[in-house]
Protein backbone atom coordinates (compact mmCIF):
# COMPACT_ATOMS: atom_id res chain seq x y z
CA UNK A 1 0.00 0.00 0.00
CA UNK A 2 1.09 3.92 -0.40
CA UNK A 3 2.58 5.69 2.53
CA UNK A 4 0.96 8.49 2.15
CA UNK A 5 -2.14 9.55 4.31
CA UNK A 6 -5.10 8.01 2.94
CA UNK A 7 -8.23 10.77 2.90
CA UNK A 8 -11.98 10.14 3.98
CA UNK A 9 -12.78 9.93 0.11
CA UNK A 10 -10.48 7.42 -0.64
CA UNK A 11 -12.27 3.86 -1.82
CA UNK A 12 -11.10 1.04 0.04
CA UNK A 13 -10.85 -2.09 -2.28
CA UNK A 14 -10.38 -6.29 -1.49
CA UNK A 15 -8.70 -8.07 -4.21
CA UNK A 16 -8.60 -11.75 -3.87
CA UNK A 17 -6.42 -13.66 -5.95
CA UNK A 18 -4.21 -16.80 -5.67
CA UNK A 19 -1.43 -15.18 -9.09
CA UNK A 20 0.88 -13.40 -6.95
CA UNK A 21 1.71 -11.57 -10.56
CA UNK A 22 -2.34 -10.82 -10.94
CA UNK A 23 -2.38 -9.02 -7.52
CA UNK A 24 0.98 -7.34 -8.14
CA UNK A 25 -0.23 -5.49 -11.51
CA UNK A 26 -3.97 -4.84 -10.34
CA UNK A 27 -2.93 -3.72 -6.89
CA UNK A 28 -0.49 -1.13 -8.64
CA UNK A 29 -2.80 -0.34 -11.04
CA UNK A 30 -6.28 0.58 -8.36
CA UNK A 31 -3.93 1.99 -5.95
CA UNK A 32 -1.94 4.13 -8.73
CA UNK A 33 -5.77 5.61 -9.69
CA UNK A 34 -6.09 6.53 -5.79
CA UNK A 35 -7.35 3.29 -4.28
CA UNK A 36 -6.57 1.76 -1.34
CA UNK A 37 -6.28 -1.81 -1.71
CA UNK A 38 -6.35 -5.09 0.34
CA UNK A 39 -5.12 -8.52 -1.28
CA UNK A 40 -5.91 -12.06 0.21
CA UNK A 41 -4.70 -14.92 -1.61
CA UNK A 42 -8.05 -17.13 -1.08
CA UNK A 43 -11.41 -17.03 0.58
CA UNK A 44 -10.86 -18.27 3.75
CA UNK A 45 -8.07 -15.33 3.66
CA UNK A 46 -10.29 -12.78 2.60
CA UNK A 47 -13.03 -13.66 4.88
CA UNK A 48 -10.57 -13.58 7.50
CA UNK A 49 -9.54 -10.05 6.63
CA UNK A 50 -13.44 -9.17 6.34
CA UNK A 51 -14.14 -9.69 9.84
CA UNK A 52 -12.29 -6.52 11.08
CA UNK A 53 -12.17 -4.31 7.95
CA UNK A 54 -15.08 -3.58 5.28
CA UNK A 55 -13.70 -2.67 2.05
CA UNK A 56 -16.50 -0.50 -0.54
CA UNK A 57 -15.76 -3.66 -2.91
CA UNK A 58 -14.56 -6.93 -3.26
CA UNK A 59 -12.34 -7.69 -6.59
CA UNK A 60 -11.94 -11.77 -6.83
CA UNK A 61 -10.99 -14.72 -8.56
CA UNK A 62 -13.43 -17.71 -9.04
CA UNK A 63 -10.64 -20.32 -8.92
CA UNK A 64 -9.00 -20.85 -5.90
CA UNK A 65 -7.58 -22.98 -3.59
CA UNK A 66 -9.40 -23.04 0.41
CA UNK A 67 -11.94 -21.77 -0.83
CA UNK A 68 -13.31 -20.03 -4.42
CA UNK A 69 -14.96 -17.24 -5.26
CA UNK A 70 -18.38 -18.61 -5.58
CA UNK A 71 -18.43 -19.80 -1.97
CA UNK A 72 -16.82 -16.19 -0.88
CA UNK A 73 -19.89 -14.65 -2.30
CA UNK A 74 -21.99 -17.11 -1.30
CA UNK A 75 -20.84 -15.87 2.73
CA UNK A 76 -20.27 -12.42 1.70
CA UNK A 77 -24.21 -12.41 1.02
CA UNK A 78 -25.17 -13.97 4.01
CA UNK A 79 -23.87 -11.71 6.26
CA UNK A 80 -25.83 -8.90 7.21
CA UNK A 81 -22.99 -6.28 8.17
CA UNK A 82 -21.07 -6.83 5.01
CA UNK A 83 -23.90 -8.06 2.26
CA UNK A 84 -24.67 -5.16 0.60
CA UNK A 85 -20.66 -4.56 -0.70
CA UNK A 86 -20.61 -5.19 -4.41
CA UNK A 87 -18.52 -7.81 -5.92
CA UNK A 88 -16.79 -8.05 -9.33
CA UNK A 89 -15.53 -11.43 -10.26
CA UNK A 90 -12.72 -11.92 -12.40
CA UNK A 91 -12.23 -15.25 -14.09
CA UNK A 92 -10.20 -16.78 -17.16
CA UNK A 93 -14.00 -18.59 -17.87
CA UNK A 94 -15.86 -16.84 -20.89
CA UNK A 95 -18.58 -18.71 -21.68
CA UNK A 96 -21.89 -17.43 -21.39
CA UNK A 97 -22.72 -20.63 -18.65
CA UNK A 98 -19.86 -19.18 -16.77
CA UNK A 99 -20.79 -16.10 -16.54
CA UNK A 100 -24.50 -16.59 -15.89
CA UNK A 101 -23.49 -18.73 -12.52
CA UNK A 102 -21.53 -16.16 -11.67
CA UNK A 103 -24.01 -13.15 -11.37
CA UNK A 104 -26.56 -15.70 -10.14
CA UNK A 105 -23.91 -16.61 -7.19
CA UNK A 106 -24.26 -12.69 -6.35
CA UNK A 107 -21.77 -11.00 -7.87
CA UNK A 108 -22.47 -7.38 -9.42
CA UNK A 109 -20.18 -7.64 -12.42
CA UNK A 110 -18.07 -10.62 -14.46
CA UNK A 111 -15.13 -9.33 -16.17
CA UNK A 112 -13.25 -12.26 -18.15
CA UNK A 113 -9.48 -12.32 -18.01
CA UNK A 114 -7.55 -11.55 -19.80
CA UNK A 115 -8.67 -8.02 -19.24
CA UNK A 116 -7.73 -4.39 -19.92
CA UNK A 117 -6.89 -2.36 -16.95
CA UNK A 118 -8.92 0.93 -17.87
CA UNK A 119 -11.80 -1.98 -18.41
CA UNK A 120 -11.46 -2.93 -14.43
CA UNK A 121 -11.34 0.30 -13.26
CA UNK A 122 -14.20 1.86 -15.23
CA UNK A 123 -16.36 -1.83 -13.44
CA UNK A 124 -15.02 -0.58 -10.07
CA UNK A 125 -16.14 3.29 -10.53
CA UNK A 126 -19.24 1.98 -11.64
CA UNK A 127 -20.28 -0.49 -9.27
CA UNK A 128 -18.97 1.70 -6.34
CA UNK A 129 -21.24 4.13 -7.92
CA UNK A 130 -24.05 2.50 -7.91
CA UNK A 131 -23.85 1.27 -4.18
CA UNK A 132 -23.54 4.79 -3.28
CA UNK A 133 -26.80 5.49 -4.82
CA UNK A 134 -28.11 2.78 -2.80
CA UNK A 135 -26.49 4.09 0.22
CA UNK A 136 -27.65 7.65 -0.43
CA UNK A 137 -31.41 6.47 -0.77
CA UNK A 138 -31.30 4.64 2.77
CA UNK A 139 -30.60 7.81 4.45
CA UNK A 140 -26.76 7.68 4.35
CA UNK A 141 -26.11 4.57 6.22
CA UNK A 142 -25.08 1.06 4.39
CA UNK A 143 -27.73 0.10 7.52
CA UNK A 144 -30.33 1.69 5.83
CA UNK A 145 -32.89 -1.47 6.35
CA UNK A 146 -33.08 -0.40 9.82
CA UNK A 147 -32.16 3.03 9.85
CA UNK A 148 -32.63 6.13 7.53
CA UNK A 149 -35.35 6.32 4.97
CA UNK A 150 -38.19 4.19 4.73
CA UNK A 151 -38.86 2.60 1.40
CA UNK A 152 -42.21 3.42 0.27
CA UNK A 153 -44.43 1.18 -1.64
CA UNK A 154 -48.12 1.66 -2.90
CA UNK A 155 -50.47 1.15 0.42
CA UNK A 156 -52.86 -1.47 -1.50
CA UNK A 157 -49.47 -4.18 -1.64
CA UNK A 158 -49.95 -7.86 -1.29
CA UNK A 159 -47.63 -10.83 -1.59
CA UNK A 160 -48.63 -14.48 -2.00
CA UNK A 161 -47.24 -17.04 0.44
CA UNK A 162 -44.82 -18.06 -2.03
CA UNK A 163 -43.60 -14.48 -2.97
CA UNK A 164 -43.63 -13.97 0.82
CA UNK A 165 -41.18 -16.81 1.22
CA UNK A 166 -39.12 -15.73 -1.42
CA UNK A 167 -38.51 -11.88 -0.60
CA UNK A 168 -37.31 -13.43 2.93
CA UNK A 169 -34.99 -15.05 1.04
CA UNK A 170 -34.17 -11.86 -1.44
CA UNK A 171 -33.66 -10.08 2.30
CA UNK A 172 -31.42 -12.80 3.66
CA UNK A 173 -29.04 -12.19 0.66
CA UNK A 174 -29.54 -15.57 -1.16
CA UNK A 175 -29.13 -15.77 -5.21
CA UNK A 176 -32.13 -16.39 -7.18
CA UNK A 177 -30.62 -20.49 -7.77
CA UNK A 178 -30.57 -20.75 -4.03
CA UNK A 179 -33.74 -19.46 -3.46
CA UNK A 180 -35.01 -22.06 -6.00
CA UNK A 181 -32.87 -24.90 -4.14
CA UNK A 182 -34.55 -23.87 -1.07
CA UNK A 183 -38.27 -24.08 -2.80
CA UNK A 184 -37.58 -26.56 -4.91
CA UNK A 185 -38.67 -25.07 -7.96
CA UNK A 186 -36.74 -23.58 -10.81
CA UNK A 187 -34.94 -20.48 -10.73
CA UNK A 188 -36.83 -19.51 -13.55
CA UNK A 189 -39.85 -19.26 -11.21
CA UNK A 190 -37.87 -17.40 -8.93
CA UNK A 191 -37.16 -14.83 -11.17
CA UNK A 192 -40.45 -14.10 -12.39
CA UNK A 193 -41.88 -13.98 -8.52
CA UNK A 194 -38.99 -11.59 -7.78
CA UNK A 195 -40.20 -9.41 -10.92
CA UNK A 196 -43.92 -9.54 -9.80
CA UNK A 197 -42.45 -8.04 -6.63
CA UNK A 198 -40.49 -5.61 -8.04
CA UNK A 199 -43.72 -4.96 -10.50
CA UNK A 200 -46.17 -4.61 -7.27
CA UNK A 201 -44.27 -2.71 -5.14
CA UNK A 202 -42.53 -0.33 -8.05
CA UNK A 203 -38.99 -0.88 -6.33
CA UNK A 204 -36.12 -0.96 -8.67
CA UNK A 205 -33.98 -3.93 -7.77
CA UNK A 206 -33.61 -7.03 -5.20
CA UNK A 207 -32.00 -4.59 -2.42
CA UNK A 208 -34.51 -2.17 -2.18
CA UNK A 209 -36.85 -4.99 -2.01
CA UNK A 210 -34.92 -6.74 0.92
CA UNK A 211 -34.85 -3.43 2.48
CA UNK A 212 -38.42 -3.11 1.89
CA UNK A 213 -39.06 -6.54 3.24
CA UNK A 214 -36.73 -6.11 6.60
CA UNK A 215 -38.40 -2.99 7.42
CA UNK A 216 -41.87 -4.36 6.87
CA UNK A 217 -40.49 -7.35 8.83
CA UNK A 218 -41.18 -9.41 6.32
CA UNK A 219 -37.74 -10.94 6.80
CA UNK A 220 -37.26 -13.22 9.90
Amino acid sequence: MKDNPVDNETKKLLLVDDDPNLILLVQDYLEFQGYQVTTADNGRDALEILEHEVPDLIICDIMMPEMDGYELVKQVRQDSRISWIPVLFLSAKGQTTDRVKGLNTGADVYLVKPFEPEELVAQVESSLKQAQRLIDKSGGSVDGAQQGEKIHVPADVTLTRTETKVVQFVAQGLANREIAEKLNVSQRTVESHVSNMLNKTRLHNRTELARWAIQNRLAH
